[in-house]
């Protein structure tokens, strides 16, 4: 086996991978909703994952049948944003997915680096909610990046500031344009989600409840 595929480190997106905070955003846009008059029910909230702030915003008040200006726009976003940064501040390590805690001490006690790589500037806040800095040799979060997956630059950070060669790494991802940004800078990845929406990757499983290190080495081969 050639030294180039071995796994030196992991790098893990924040949401969805390792908490689910869609739950905070779908009660930080519910009560946007309610203030303005109407209701946001949970299949509605679906259509609104996976999109930005303001293209989500778009399609509340379109549900809402609310003219907004720009500007109004932008108040309602920071007072959703808020409301959100509210909501992660309370919450605690048991909010970690299932799985999470003993993946991470495996791959602490093996040597294996472990890194966050996630998009959201709320990054920070949430692994210190949850506990796991301990863990972690990076994180990086949206304030040190400037480009959005699928461009690999939140990856490589992570990879650099690690010390580590792409090569070496392996992504936890549970978005398309995460899976191919992964790829896009020549790392491994490991889809966690669903298998239909995420087979450009390397492996997928439904949770980090269904892996472990002797199934991380597979990738190895």
């Amino acid at each position: 086996m050639s030294h180039s595929s071995e796994i030196q480190a992991c790098i893990f997106d924040l949401d969805g991978v390792i908490v689910d905070t869609a739950n905070f955003h779908y009660k930080a846009w519910k009560r946007l909703a309610n203030e303005l008059g109407f209701d946001l029910l949970p299949e509605q909230n679906e259509k609104m994952k996976g999109i930005s702030r303001m293209e989500s915003l778009d399609m509340l008040l379109e549900m809402g049948n609310i003219e907004a200006t720009r500007k109004e726009k932008k108040q309602l976003a920071d007072m959703k944003n808020n409301w959100y940064r509210d909501y992660i501040s309370e919450m605690q390590p048991q909010d970690i997915l299932p799985g999470v805690l003993d993946f991470l001490e495996e791959l602490t006690e093996a040597h294996i680096l472990v890194a966050i790589g996630s998009a959201s500037k709320n990054a920070p806040t949430i692994v210190r909610q949850v506990q796991i800095g301990r863990y972690l040799d990076a994180l990086i979060d949206g304030s040190k990046v400037t480009k959005g997956k699928p461009n690999p630059e939140v990856f490589l950070k992570a990879a650099e500031e690690m010390g580590m060669e792409p090569a070496d790494c392996v992504v936890f991802e549970d978005a398309r344009s995460g899976i191919e940004a992964a790829k896009n800078g020549g790392m491994r990845a490991i889809g966690v989600g669903s298998e239909q929406m995420l087979h450009q990757a390397d492996m997928v499983i439904p949770g980090l409840d269904h892996i472990n290190l002797e199934k991380l080495r597979t990738l190895e081969k």
